[in-house]
C-alpha cells in the first residue's frame, strides 16, 4: 500500500522551502485513509457470472449486503449514498436475465424479482456450494458442450446460460424465473424462514417509503403502514391517489397557461414566443417526475408499477411529440421574423409548412424509438405488415394529394394570405394556407375550408391582385330625349369624370350614347379607379351618382325607370280560374 507519511517526509527533504506542498500532503495523510476505510467498509464485488455457482453465491452475498445496509439505514443506522445504492443494485441485477423485459421496467422488475427470489431461497434447504456446478464442473450435456440450465433444488428457479447478446456465455437467473418470482413467492410465503435469512425483505421493499417522505409516513397510524391491500400498504394507495391528481393538475395547468400565453405573445416577437416553449417542456417532464416519485418514494411495486410506468412513459412520449411540433413552429416564426420575409406571404407559409413536415417526421421517429423502449415493436410492425402498410398508403392518398397540392400552390403562388379570391363559387379573403387545406373568410363572415388538392386544379379569380376597379354603368334615358339633350347628358358626365379622383392617364373615362331600344335610350359611361381600394371607390362612385342626378334634374334630363309589362290571354286566364263562360267568350 502506498505510504503517504513517507511521501510527506520526502517532499520536505527535497523541497524544504515548498511548505504548501507539505501541508497538502499532511492533509492527505488524514483524509485519504478515512476515505479508503469508508470505501473498504462498503465494497461491492463485481458480478461473476461464469458458472451457476458463481451466480448463486454472488446473488446471495449481494442480497444479504443490501438487506444489512437498507434495513440498518431504515432503523437509524449509517446512511449510504445514492451512488453506493445504485452500484449495489446494478451489480445485483447483473445476476438476472432481463433481456425480455421492456427497458422501462427492467429496473423495477429486477429489484422486485430479486427480493422475491431471496424470499424463496430463505425458505428452502439450499445446496452446499460444492454441489452447485462451478467452472470445473460444467460438463458437456448439450451440443454446445456446456451446461445450459441448472435448477435450484426444491424450487422452480433456474440459472441458465445466455447464448446471445452482450451477456453471451454468462449464467443468469432465467427470464421465466424472473417473471414468475412474485407468483412463486406467494405460494411459499407462509413457510418458515431458515436460520440464516433476511426476514421480511420483500415486505420492507413493498411498504418502506423513500427518504423524502419517510418522516411524514412514520407519523401515520401503524395500521396504515403495515396493512396491505393488493400487495400495497394503505398509505401507498392514498399517496398514489394524491400523486396522480397533482400530476394531472400540473399537466393541465402547464398546457393551459402555455397555450394562453403563446397565443397572446405570438405576434409580439419571436424571442418572447420562443420562451413559451417552457410550459410544454415542463408538462413533458411531469410524467417522469411522477414515476420517480411513485417508484422511489411511495415505492409502488408489482404489476401496478408496470402499468403506471407504461402510462407515464407513454404520456412523456406523446408530450415530446407535442414539444417537437411546438419547437418547429417557433423555429419557423424565428426565421420568418427576419427582414425581407412578409409574415403573411407565401414564403412565410412555405417556411411554416416545411417546419411542420420536418417536425412531423422527427415526432414519428421519436415515437417509434420510444415504442421500442416501451416494448411496442411499432417500426417492426409497420415494416413487416404488408397489408397494414398497403391500407395505410391507401388511406393516406387524399393527404398526399393535398400535400402535393400545397407544394404546387407554393410554387405557382396563385394567391397569398390576405388576398380576396373567387373559387368554386366561394368569394372571400385567404386566411390560412395549410398543409391540407386553404381557409377563406367569406364576405358574409363565414369560413370556408377547401382542400389544397382541389385548389391546385381549380380556376381561381384573384380579386386581391387587381390593379384597379372598373365601373361600367348604363343609364336608361326616355325615348323622348332629344339629340340635343342626349349630347348635353354626355357632356355633363364627361365634365364630372374629367381628371377624376383615382384616374391614371392611361385609363381615361369613356362616355357614349351606346344603344337605342324601342323602350329607352342607353347612355354608357366607364371609368377606372386607382388604387383598388373598395371603400374609397364606393365613396367616389356615390359622389359621381349624386352629381349626375343633380345636373340631369337641373337640365331637365329624365332617367327612365324600367317598366314591367304583363300580358294576359283571356282564355288561359279563364282556364286557370275554371270559368267556362269566359272560355266561351
Amino acid at each position: 500500500m502506498f505510504n503517504f507519511a513517507d511521501s510527506y517526509l520526502a517532499a520536505n527533504r527535497y523541497h524544504t522551502k515548498n511548505w504548501s506542498l507539505g501541508v497538502i500532503l499532511l492533509l492527505l495523510i488524514f483524509i485519504l485513509p478515512s476515505a479508503k476505510s469508508e470505501e473498504e467498509a462498503f465494497y461491492v464485488a463485481p458480478a461473476d457470472n461464469s458458472s451457476p455457482r458463481a451466480t448463486f453465491e454472488g446473488f446471495l452475498t449481494l442480497c444479504n449486503q443490501a438487506y444489512d445496509l437498507f434495513i440498518k439505514e431504515a432503523e437509524g443506522g449509517a446512511e449510504i449514498t445514492k451512488t453506493q445504492k445504485k452500484r449495489l443494485v446494478d451489480e445485483l441485477l447483473r445476476h438476472l436475465d432481463l433481456g425480455e423485459e421492456p427497458k422501462f421496467t427492467r429496473l423495477t422488475t429486477g429489484k422486485q424479482a430479486s427480493a422475491c427470489i431471496k424470499e424463496i431461497l430463505d425458505r428452502v434447504d439450499l445446496p452446499h456450494l460444492d454441489e452447485i456446478p462451478g467452472p470445473d464442473e460444467l460438463t458437456a450435456d448439450s451440443e454446445s458442450g456446456l451446461l445450459e440450465r441448472w435448477r435450484i433444488p426444491g424450487t422452480d428457479l433456474v440459472i441458465h446460460r445466455v447464448t446471445e447478446g452482450p451477456r453471451d456465455g454468462d449464467y443468469l437467473f432465467s427470464p421465466e424465473s424472473v417473471t414468475a418470482a412474485i407468483e412463486n413467492y406467494e405460494v411459499i410465503r407462509e413457510l418458515p424462514y431458515n436460520k440464516k435469512s433476511t426476514p421480511n425483505f420483500y415486505a420492507w421493499y413493498l411498504t418502506h417509503p423513500g427518504n423524502l417522505i419517510e418522516p411524514l409516513i412514520k407519523a401515520l397510524p401503524e395500521s396504515s403502514r403495515t396493512h396491505l391491500v393488493g400487495n400495497q400498504a394503505v398509505w401507498q394507495w392514498f399517496a398514489l391517489g394524491i400523486a396522480i391528481i397533482l400530476a394531472l393538475l400540473f399537466i393541465i395547468l402547464s398546457y393551459f397557461f402555455g397555450r394562453k400565453i403563446s397565443s397572446r405573445v405570438k405576434d409580439s416577437g419571436s424571442w418572447r414566443y420562443s420562451l413559451t416553449l417552457f410550459f410544454p417542456i415542463i408538462a413533458m417532464f411531469i410524467p417522469l417526475a411522477f414515476i420517480v416519485l411513485v417508484r422511489d418514494q411511495i415505492r409502488i411495486a408489482g404489476p401496478l408499477l408496470s402499468v403506471l410506468s407504461f402510462a407515464a412513459n407513454l404520456m412523456f412520449l406523446l408530450a415530446s411529440t407535442i414539444v417537437i411540433n411546438a419547437l418547429g413552429n417557433r423555429i419557423a416564426e424565428f426565421i420568418i421574423s427576419k427582414p425581407g420575409i412578409h409574415s403573411k406571404g407565401l414564403d412565410a407559409q412555405f417556411i411554416r409548412i416545411i417546419a411542420r413536415v420536418t417536425s412531423l417526421i422527427l415526432a414519428i421517429i421519436v415515437f417509434l424509438e420510444g415504442g421500442k423502449y416501451l416494448g411496442i415493436p411499432i417500426s417492426t410492425l409497420l415494416a413487416s405488415a404488408g397489408v397494414g402498410g398497403l391500407a395505410f398508403a391507401l388511406a393516406a392518398q387524399d393527404s398526399l394529394k393535398n400535400f402535393f397540392g400545397s407544394i404546387m400552390i407554393y410554387m405557382d403562388k396563385p394567391y397569398r394570405i390576405g388576398e380576396r379570391i373567387v373559387v368554386k363559387n366561394y368569394d372571400g379573403v385567404v386566411e390560412e394556407i395549410g398543409i391540407r387545406s386553404t381557409r377563406l373568410r367569406l364576405l358574409n363572415g363565414h369560413q370556408a375550408t377547401i382542400p389544397n388538392e382541389e385548389m391546385a386544379r381549380s380556376d381561381i379569380e384573384n380579386v386581391g391582385r387587381r390593379n384597379h376597379i372598373r365601373r361600367l354603368t348604363d343609364l336608361r334615358l326616355s325615348v323622348d330625349t332629344t339629340p340635343d339633350k342626349m349630347e348635353e347628358a354626355v357632356a355633363i358626365i364627361k365634365e364630372i369624370l374629367e381628371n377624376h379622383e383615382g384616374m391614371k392617364p392611361d385609363f381615361p373615362p369613356r362616355v357614349f350614347f351606346s344603344e337605342i331600344q324601342h323602350t329607352h335610350l342607353v347612355l354608357r359611361f366607364i371609368y377606372w379607379y386607382h388604387p383598388p381600394e373598395i371603400w374609397e371607390y364606393m365613396r367616389f362612385s356615390q359622389e359621381v351618382n349624386l352629381r349626375i342626378q343633380r345636373d340631369f334634374k337641373k337640365e331637365g334630363i329624365t332617367i327612365d325607370v324600367p317598366m314591367r309589362q304583363l300580358n294576359i290571354d283571356p282564355i288561359e286566364d279563364a282556364e286557370v280560374n275554371n270559368d267556362p263562360e269566359e272560355i266561351v267568350e
